[in-house]
């Protein structure tokens, strides 16, 4: 942290709006097959290189990057980070406007990957709002758990020899029984999902974060 930044508390850090955040996805997913520094990824990523180190040194901070070693750079080094995807598991799920906030930056990231879809590949599609026995869910929860594994697991470096360039987006969960007619569902009650209580950068690289152009699966 940069001496003079204003230090968050824990609770900003702890919660899935940490996350919650398109170039902070991005950032997650870049840094999950191969470590790099706030200059490779923004050159990656087509954004500055200081909004791209601020969004490092947060998720560094929520504890969700490590640090990978280090390169010289003309005047000094720079660190090397890479995302270990387990560390997600310590982000508190307590606050339902984190979660909302999450599911915005999600569609944002969503719209943006379905832009860059190749026509002529391979995927696929399941949606469901329905009622199931514990068994079943069991398993889908496991078999769900499992592919974000080896998503994960076999993740490699931008462009690498015989690497295919892939987005998944998982996400399942048990509903009420019975809705809350108080609750609309709308994430825009929630504040804006790039604001993480710091009052950083909430743009990406000064335009909206849904025009990012290019970042990994």
């Amino acid at each position: 942290m940069d001496e003079g930044e204003a230090r968050p508390a824990p609770e900003e850090l702890s919660g899935l709006r940490v996350v919650a955040h398109p170039l902070r996805l991005q950032l997650l997913s870049l840094l999950t097959g191969s470590a790099m520094s706030a200059a490779e990824a923004a050159r990656h990523l087509d954004q500055s290189q200081a909004n791209v180190s601020y969004h490092l040194r947060r998720l560094h901070a929520a504890g969700l990057l490590e640090v990978a070693g280090h390169e010289v750079v003309r005047g000094g080094r720079a660190v090397r980070y890479r995302h270990v995807p387990s560390s997600g598991q310590r982000l508190s799920r307590r606050d339902p406007s984190d979660e909302r906030a999450l599911v915005a930056a999600l569609g944002a990231e969503l719209s943006r990957r379905t832009a860059q879809r190749d026509p002529d590949g391979e995927g696929a599609f399941s949606d469901a709002e329905v009622w199931v026995e514990e068994a079943t869910w069991t398993e889908v929860l496991e078999l769900v758990r499992r592919a974000g594994a080896l998503l994960h697991e076999g993740a490699r470096a931008p462009h690498a020899d015989g690497a295919r360039r892939v987005s998944a987006l998982l996400y399942v969960f048990e509903m009420l029984a019975e809705p809350d007619p108080a609750d609309d569902g709308d994430p825009a009650d929630d504040g804006d999902p790039a604001d993480d209580g710091e009052g950083g950068p909430g743009a990406v690289g000064g335009r909206p974060a849904a025009e990012t152009p290019q970042a990994p699966a």
